[in-house]
């Protein structure tokens, strides 16, 4: 199976995202190309991949131009067709790889995968999914971003979109619950409470809505929301995550038995610091476009594009996109003023 890797996205650089490629290609039966400037990747292959068996699993695919995170991606995927993430797509359009990775521009890559791949059958709007952590394993939530302004037709393919994703993580009727201000069917916006009554009638396990307390309780295994709600959820989420570990850390360099009891509570530490690490999901899955591609974090490390490649792997693995397909053919069906 071939990945095609957008290796010029990123905060950190090339070096990062092909180590990320290497890290993946040594623990899952993958080869990468790597989309971007070949005189560029080829000095970073040269010298990472030195004595490395998994430099023969990576390919290198020119792309003379990159789109810079500031530049608007509608425009930038029409000047420039011959950027790494357009050329990235390029190669899954024409079968040469199963999925896209890149931790660059997510508009231009939410752009430029659904202008080259299009959308799957009665998928009104494709739409970002996110893995939480919580107290009793992860939850899928969706929108987190691709879409700001949705009707109630949207958020209910996001249930569906959503619920074939949790697949992954060994769901096999997961619970779906949305987000909104109260527990009770009647609470929410126009929005929320039209989705509400698609989601009741319909054939998902839906158990009514969750507030944002509930969304770390691990009650539900899916929560859906527009993207608006979502990105906020998501943003607020990671700095919470990245705060709080700031402050515990501040508050045990105050005193010596502090310390000590650090030392003591090490492994506790290091493992719920894993655990609300966004980097151990890899990337967010584009769901709803005739293809995979996810999109990862502008600031993620070499251990999150190995998480991200290894999720495109499975998501291919488990033909993610067939079982979505086949749950809305037999669903509520998309009507012409939404397309």
């Amino acid at each position: 199976m071939h990945i095609a890797l957008d290796a010029m996205g990123g905060d950190h650089g090339p070096q990062e995202l092909i180590t990320g490629a290497l890290l993946a290609a040594e623990q899952a039966d993958v080869d990468i190309c790597l989309v971007g400037d070949e005189t560029i990747l080829a000095k970073h292959v040269e010298v990472l991949a030195a004595g490395r068996e998994a430099g023969r699993r990576l390919t290198i695919v020119h792309a003379p131009t990159t789109i810079g995170m500031d530049e608007n991606p509608v425009d930038a995927i029409r000047k420039k067709r011959d950027s790494s993430i357009m050329v990235a797509f390029g190669l899954a359009k024409s079968g040469q790889a199963a999925a896209v990775v890149s931790a660059g521009n997510s508009g231009a890559t939410l752009a430029a995968a659904v202008r080259t791949l299009g959308r799957l059958k009665n998928v009104a709007r494709p739409g970002l999914a996110s893995i939480f952590p919580t107290l009793k394993g992860p939850v899928v939530i969706m929108d987190v971003g691709a879409n700001v302004e949705c009707r109630p037709i949207h958020l209910y393919q996001f249930a569906v979109m959503a619920s074939a994703f949790s697949r992954l993580y060994n769901v096999d009727k997961p619970r779906v619950g949305l987000l909104t201000i109260g527990e009770e069917s009647g609470k929410g916006n126009s929005l929320v409470k039209e989705t509400y009554a698609l989601l009741h009638k319909s054939a998902l396990n839906f158990i009514g809505n969750v507030e944002g307390r509930d969304v770390f309780l691990g009650d539900v295994d899916v929560i859906v929301c527009d993207g608006f709600v979502g990105n906020i959820c998501l943003k607020i989420s990671e700095g919470l995550a990245e705060s709080a570990m700031k402050m515990l850390r501040d508050e045990i360099l105050k005193s010596t038995m502090a310390k000590i009891g650090y030392l003591l509570a090490r492994p506790a530490f290091k493992n719920f610091q894993k655990r609300v690490d966004y980097a151990e999901y890899g990337g967010a899955p584009l769901l709803g476009i005739k293809g995979i591609g996810i999109i990862c974090h502008g600031k993620s490390s070499a251990y999150a594009i190995k998480n991200a490649l290894i999720e495109a792997v499975e998501m291919e693995r488990l033909n993610i996109n067939e079982f979505i397909s086949r749950e809305l053919a037999d669903g509520v069906t998309v009507p012409a003023e939404v397309v």
